[in-house]
């Protein structure tokens, strides 16, 4: 493989600019100035990322995201779907959209609007308001009932927006999950299960011909802001409580690797973007990989990505969880250390904050140590810690390199307690 073919160096240089400019003209506008905004790069497989362009149309001006894709072995049947392959003037062969046309998200295309929005809420009769002079009815939805905003979007991959239907006095919110046909079916039926089973996780309300999975939100605040704005947001016992709730049919879904399986791999994403720390890299790779060898998958019933992000609480309890697409077989430590790692590595708290949140870690380790061996917990946290570490390079944080170390900082921490 040539050193630029999966091209990582190409889409996060100013030389990917010259594709850029003839996409937006191909679509009618003149491309004004632009910014990489994110990338994902997978070494010697392929390269997607996404950039802010200011574009002149004819119309006026607008801030568009424009996403390239590169692949080792040049674009796929995927790719030329989109009908925009470019080639640069190394030679790379490149596939543009400009959002929400993403090739491989049909659904992004109604659900990014609110126009769309208001068509699904009306075609599937989602609202129909509790009370007041409409209480039982279905009232048409227009645009402008509707606040939408984007929670998270991995291009190519997934989109999640939340949408704030508003009639009247009432406000109902929907959550759209926006995947790949195949994902949307699976996301369906792995809620349908979970709630069948009495876990907690949102219903179902529609699931659209685009592969837009419509889900109704969850009561109770996520655990993420409940961690800085409540005393004692919930025990470590009820976060375990709702995993080992989990119905055994879910150890019997397919399996998936744990975070901890694909560590090396990780590793050589931090160090493309930060080659100074490929040593101090790779002897956390062999700590976490050496120390977890020989241990079986595991038979438990799991979810996959476990942490403050997908734990909803009230009152002191948790009352939602949320992102169950990686259920499956595995072990408790796989689950409990996802959430240590994600605790151990949130950016940006002020010296508050980051004494309420070493109290809450400080209560609630030990009784992740009681249910689950501690060495183990601490190789699966640094693990995860690791692929936390390409987060701030993909997302292009201001200031990814500061935030980069200070994860792998936080990874090598829990190495060493695990000895």
């Amino acid at each position: 493989m040539t050193m630029d073919e999966d091209g990582g160096l190409l889409l996060s240089s100013r030389a990917v600019g010259d594709v850029l400019v003839a996409a937006v003209h191909e679509a009618g506008g003149t491309l004004l100035r632009w910014r990489m905004d994110h990338v994902d790069h997978q070494p010697g497989r392929g390269t997607t990322a996404t950039y802010r362009a200011h574009v002149a149309w004819d119309w006026g001006e607008a801030t568009e995201i424009v996403g390239v894709t590169a692949r080792v072995g040049g674009a796929d049947a995927g790719d030329r779907a989109s009908e925009r392959v470019y080639h640069d003037a190394e030679g790379h062969e490149v596939t543009v959209w400009i959002y929400p046309a993403d090739p491989e998200l049909p659904g992004l295309a109604s659900a990014a609007y609110a126009e769309g929005v208001a068509e699904l809420v009306n075609d599937h009769g989602l609202w129909i308001p509790q009370g007041g002079a409409l209480a039982g009815k279905r009232p048409y939805v227009s645009p402008g009932d509707i606040r939408l905003d984007v929670v998270g979007y991995r291009p190519r991959q997934r989109a999640v927006l939340r949408a704030d239907v508003h009639v009247g006095e009432e406000m109902r919110r929907f959550y759209l999950k926006v995947q790949t046909a195949e994902e949307a079916i699976q996301t369906v039926g792995q809620h349908r299960l979970l709630r069948g089973a009495g876990i907690p996780a949102p219903e179902v309300l529609a699931l659209t011909e685009d592969s837009v999975v419509v889900l109704e939100g969850l009561p109770g605040r996520p655990l993420t802001s409940a961690l800085f704005r409540e005393d004692f947001p919930c025990s470590a016992e009820e976060l375990i409580a709702v995993l080992d709730a989990f119905p055994p049919v879910v150890a019997r879904l397919p399996r998936r690797l744990p975070w901890t399986e694909s560590v090396h791999y990780y590793v050589g994403v931090v160090a493309r973007a930060l080659p100074e720390l490929e040593p101090r890299l790779l002897w956390l790779a062999d700590q976490v990989s050496q120390g977890l060898a020989g241990l079986p998958a595991g038979e438990e019933a799991t979810h996959g990505d476990f942490h403050e992000g997908q734990v909803h609480v009230s009152g002191g309890r948790v009352c939602g969880i949320l992102d169950i697409d990686a259920i499956g077989p595995g072990r408790r430590a796989d689950d409990l250390g996802c959430l240590l790692a994600h605790l151990s590595t949130i950016q940006r708290m002020d010296a508050a904050q980051a004494a309420h949140l070493q109290g809450l870690l400080e209560a609630w380790t030990p009784v992740f140590d009681r249910r689950v061996d501690p060495t183990e917990l601490r190789l699966r946290a640094a693990g995860v810690a690791i692929s936390l570490a390409t987060g701030p390079h993909r997302s292009q944080e201001a200031q990814w390199r500061e935030e980069t170390i200070a994860i792998i900082s936080a990874a090598e921490a829990l190495v060493r307690q695990s000895g």
